[in-house]
């Protein structure tokens, strides 16, 4: 080389000594770092996808979060019905002993009194202290909120088409309702079975009367009873004797024409009325539809909620979709085919418990659960006859000395299957939503974890390789450069 200006040799050494310190810095930096993708440049494509599979690992993690949280405040309101439950129980063994009257004096009776006066104060307690942190969880704040139940008719009264409402589940949108519609496909019935007396008046016209003594057994859902009826007795006091029992039968009467209509006081095919003539009498004396005897069974109406159809059993009906789950019963002049309207509508306005428990918000990762109220003046039904387990206190209706105990043991066992219910739907969504969901999660978790690693992580055997390399690539790329930069030394012997 006679050229010293410009050495092309030391130019060309200095550019391969640069890349190969840039490889040797590359390869330091993901061995230290464990990383193979440190910044943009070295994979912009790999740094694009690898960031969406940290997002995705994040907002999984939220998710796993949140449904262990879910699964804890289940898990306290758990422990609150768990102890009401077994409050109700202690109330039933009350009034049942209490129910035998000739075995206790006044003076136990009020004892008894005292003790379920303290356990209804027990469970309002549970039901208005129960929280996990500062969320009430069994005092009614995790109720839905509903709008229009109550339908305003154009002449300007009121109409319930849907007694006791108890939403378990709705998705409803941010800031916005969801529209419930029940369509009244076909009626539910009531059992009901016709007799006519063949007594006459004074001229001979037949009057509905009983013309000899009938004894009648009829029975209904409750039970049965065993009536005599003397003769010349009229349609109307038979209606009244067999009302006077209802309670006990489940079977009232009324009278149209000169016949009595024996009818189940409940609607559905569980629901029966039976009337049988256990007399020797003449059939003509009392004759009834059908023979002798007759039973008739009502029947299940079809009901759909939303356009599925719903779980009818007589009023009560029962729906559950990814969208609603809830139960109703409906009043019988819906149900039953007693008004003109085939269809009710109302919204779900807001209320619930929502859990997000997806790694996608919205909706469609979202559950909402409603907790109706567990106090005493929330168990129970105002549906029909039942009442509210608060009516059980001193003073009320169905106090121990007011002898309903029948009634009394029907609130009681409505308030237990309330209470058994609701902590077979929280435990079913612990079990069934929430496990299934965290052990999902925890999966998916891995499998991105495994992509985002595939991606971005330093492989370290061929990163120690590339180091090694590197390392001998700058040493010897040094040596030529040495060499380079010495080689214009040789011009010197050309001057002498």
């Amino acid at each position: 080389m006679s050229r010293i200006n410009t050495n092309i040799q030391s130019l060309i050494a200095t550019r391969v000594l640069g890349n190969n310190q840039q490889n040797l810095n590359r390869a330091l930096t993901r061995l230290s770092t464990g990383l193979r993708i440190n910044t943009g440049k070295d994979d912009p494509a790999g740094l694009t996808a690898s960031e969406m599979l940290r997002s995705a690992k994040v907002a999984i993690t939220a998710a796993i979060d949140n449904s262990n949280r879910a699964d804890s405040v289940i898990s306290v309101a758990e422990g609150g019905l768990q102890e009401i439950s077994a409050l109700l129980l202690e109330v039933e063994s009350l009034v049942d002993r209490t129910a035998s009257t000739a075995g206790l004096s006044a003076d136990e009776i009020k004892a008894n009194q005292l003790q379920l006066d303290e356990i209804l104060k027990s469970v309002n307690r549970i039901a208005n202290t129960t929280a996990f942190g500062d969320k009430k969880l069994l005092n009614g704040d995790f109720a839905f909120v509903t709008s229009g139940v109550n339908i305003i008719e154009a002449t300007g009264t009121a109409r319930t088409d849907v007694d006791n409402l108890r939403i378990n589940a709705a998705k409803v949108p941010a800031g916005s309702y969801r529209t419930v519609v029940i369509d009244r496909v076909a009626s539910s019935t009531y059992g009901s079975v016709s007799a006519v007396g063949n007594g006459t008046n004074a001229s001979g016209i037949k009057n509905g009367t009983i013309s000899s003594p009938v004894t009648l057994e009829v029975k209904g859902v409750y039970g049965s009873e065993v009536y005599s009826f003397a003769s010349g007795t009229s349609a109307a006091s038979i209606q009244d004797t067999i009302n006077s029992s209802t309670q006990l039968t489940a079977v009232s009467a009324y009278t149209t024409g000169l016949s009595v209509m024996f009818t189940s006081t409940g609607y559905g095919d569980s629901s029966f009325v039976s009337v049988a003539r256990i007399d020797s009498a003449a059939q003509a004396t009392f004759d009834i539809k059908g023979g002798t005897s007759s039973r008739q069974e009502g029947t299940d109406g079809t009901i759909t909620v939303n356009g599925t159809t719903a779980t009818v059993d007589g009023l009560e009906i029962s729906i559950s979709t990814a969208s609603l789950a809830m139960e109703a019963t409906l009043a019988s002049a819906f149900a039953g085919g007693g008004i003109q309207a085939t269809q009710s509508s109302f919204e779900i306005t807001g209320g619930g418990a929502l859990f997000s428990i997806s790694p996608t918000l919205g909706l469609t990762g979202q559950e909402h659960l409603g907790i109706n109220s567990v106090t005493a003046a929330g168990l129970g039904s105002d549906a029909g006859t039942i009442g509210f387990l608060s009516s059980l206190g001193s003073g009320q209706t169905n106090n121990l000395t007011s002898g309903n105990f029948a009634q009394t043991q029907r609130i009681i066992r409505s308030a237990i299957d309330q209470i058994s219910s609701l902590r077979g739907r929280l435990g079913a969504f612990q079990r069934n939503t929430l496990a299934p969901n965290i052990n999902s999660l925890g999966v998916a978790f891995e499998n991105i974890s495994a992509a985002e690693s595939a991606i971005r992580d330093a492989d370290f055997a061929v990163e120690t390789s590339n180091l090694t390399r590197a390392q001998i690539l700058v040493n010897s790329s040094t040596a030529v450069l040495q060499l380079a930069n010495a080689a214009p030394q040789n011009v010197l012997a050309l001057l002498g």
